[in-house]
């Protein structure tokens, strides 16, 4: 019977494992493979190079940009994003005060709601596609015709290498609040309606009650928030790839490591430094996230 039963585990399991080494850790030998070699792309051979790619990264002037425009994306978004996206949650979700025993959102907060998880059910070329049209450089552009109000001259949001690449974190921001105003609701759903009655009951207002109830309680999501917008600005292409004029520009103040990988293997057929970047940009998600988790670990609080 023991021995049926670790019959029947190994054979569900012998599947789900094969395929996730065939098409997730194959992949990523592969990339490491390729990262010690020249090869073009477009021919069979490939010629061994050993370390030679990771040299000509860390000499690359244009891989220390990009990690500088990580290090303000992963500074700006993920914090800008988490702020806005709790208070939206808190005042939908608890700041209507209670009804019945239970906390309740400000009036229309279905409606806004539904208004605020709007932008997760555009793909991210119609952000960008929407975005270019919000940024564009004359008259023309929903930025500069209400700036044109106040008489301001048009400005290059996206042109202008001081603002390009804060235009682009505008847009990200735009896109990714409504998701995370989902998980602080659902996270906020979770807290019992207790709590926050004793709270009251102590004469706790609204600001003392998010600083000193919601915030402590949400810590567990707020840590998986942080963990998922870090990497995503670590790891984002799509969206820049559609708004950074002449992909990554200005002189380079857009670039990501996405978009060098990208440019290396498809227009200029380096695949084997585009997938040194790979591999680089690989070890940099992972000790973010395990320096995160490190560090925002406490103890769970329980309620």
């Amino acid at each position: 019977m023991r021995h049926g039963k670790y019959g029947f585990v190994v054979g569900g399991m012998l599947a789900p494992v094969a395929l996730y080494l065939v098409f997730v850790i194959g992949p990523y030998l592969q990339a490491f493979h390729i990262a010690m070699t020249s090869w073009r792309g477009v021919s069979s051979e490939a010629p061994w190079v050993g370390f030679d790619n990771f040299v000509k990264v860390f000499r690359s002037d244009m891989f220390w940009k990009a990690l500088k425009n990580h290090g303000l994306l992963l500074l700006v978004v993920p914090l800008v994003t988490i702020a806005v996206a709790l208070l939206f949650a808190f005042l939908l979700n608890v700041a209507g005060g209670s009804d019945r025993g239970r906390a309740k959102g400000v009036r229309g907060s279905g409606f806004y709601r539904t208004v605020f998880f709007f932008p997760q059910v555009l793909s991210v070329v119609v952000v960008g596609v929407m975005f270019q049209s919000v940024y564009r450089p004359d008259d023309t552009g929903v930025a500069n015709s209400v700036l044109a109000w106040f008489g301001v001259e048009p400005v290059g949001f996206l042109t202008d290498p001081g603002l390009a690449l804060w235009s682009i974190m505008g847009a990200m921001i735009w896109s990714g609040i409504g998701f995370y105003v989902v998980l602080f609701s659902a996270g906020m759903a979770a807290i019992p309606a207790e709590v926050y009655e004793a709270a009251a009951l102590d004469g706790a207002g609204r600001a003392r009650t998010f600083f000193s109830v919601t915030l402590p309680l949400l810590s567990d999501t707020l840590q998986v928030a942080w963990v998922y917008l870090g990497i995503a600005a670590l790891d984002y292409f799509a969206l820049i790839k559609v708004l950074s004029v002449g992909d990554g520009g200005p002189d380079g103040a857009t670039t990501v490591l996405g978009l060098q990988v990208w440019s290396n293997a498809f227009k200029n057929y380096q695949f084997g430094y585009a997938s040194a970047l790979g591999v680089v940009l690989f070890f940099i998600v992972m000790t973010f996230a395990a320096l995160t988790l490190r560090v925002t670990r406490r103890e769970r609080i329980e309620y």
